[in-house]
């Protein structure tokens, strides 16, 4: 495997690279790291000490795609499009706007931030923004849906009731959970029940996850889905790059 000089990882800093396909000059994976990281992919081993310890490591598709490329007789080519980024934060941005830029990625998940930041048409944008933001009146959980409503394929309130990693306990406070994509609530929903996340209760997992719940429940009044639905969430409550899709929220936040 390939390494880069220490002298020259330390001024490289932080940076966001692509791998590219040779035989047809297509990028198939965006990232970011510091160190050997750009070359780790290619040694096909879990990832250590890069600095992004909380990003998921390649998929089997980028490791099929690379072991693809070296049965050819070829190499990966490796393009570094920033470097000496300022922080991860940052890093983060560039590489969640990259993502964007090349679709059809292997990445196994999309940049962060890249559901109520990401691209999309101007005037998309301006309509976004342009909505009223909701007023909050009671205790109530806020959980975007972007990535399990649009890539996976489910309604509002599958998207929304599972699976979280959250306290239960901490979720049965709360008698409101709001849907939202893209900053817009879609849904209001009355949890029952909050359940271990078990293919019973939620039947499009894989296996059960005893580390994360889900609700079942039924949709809002009329009268709370007025307050609340095609409402805009408050920006206060939107933070750049957050991973986590489940915010907690109080009146007088």
């Amino acid at each position: 495997m390939r390494t880069i000089p220490n002298d020259v990882a330390e001024r490289l800093g932080w940076y966001v690279y692509r791998l590219i396909d040779p035989r047809n000059g297509e990028t198939f994976y965006v990232g970011k790291g510091r160190g050997n990281r750009i070359f780790q992919h290619v040694g096909g081993r879990p990832v250590t000490g890069a600095g992004d310890e909380d990003e998921e490591d390649a998929s089997d598709l980028k490791l099929q795609r690379i072991k693809e490329i070296q049965a050819a007789q070829l190499e990966v080519d490796h393009v570094v499009h920033r470097h000496n980024i300022e922080s991860p934060e940052v890093a983060f941005q560039i590489e969640a706007a990259l993502i964007d830029a090349y679709p059809g990625l292997l990445n196994r998940a999309a940049g962060h931030g890249s559901g109520d930041y990401g691209c999309r048409h101007i005037d998309q944008i301006i309509a976004e923004y342009s909505v009223a933001p909701f007023e909050i009146v009671e205790p109530l959980i806020l959980i975007a849906i972007n990535r399990s409503y649009e890539d996976e394929g489910k309604d509002v309130y599958d998207a929304v009731r599972g699976c979280w990693r959250i306290r239960k306990e901490r979720a049965e406070k709360n008698d409101l959970v709001l849907a939202h994509r893209r900053g817009l609530v879609v849904g209001a929903f009355r949890p029952a029940a909050w359940l271990p996340a078990s293919r019973q209760d939620f039947p499009w997992l894989s296996e059960d996850i005893p580390t994360r719940i889900g609700f079942v429940g039924r949709e809002a009044d009329p009268s709370i889905l007025a307050r609340y639905n095609g409402k805009r969430v408050p920006d206060r409550f939107r933070t750049k790059g957050a991973a986590n899709p489940v915010r907690f929220v109080q009146p007088g936040q």
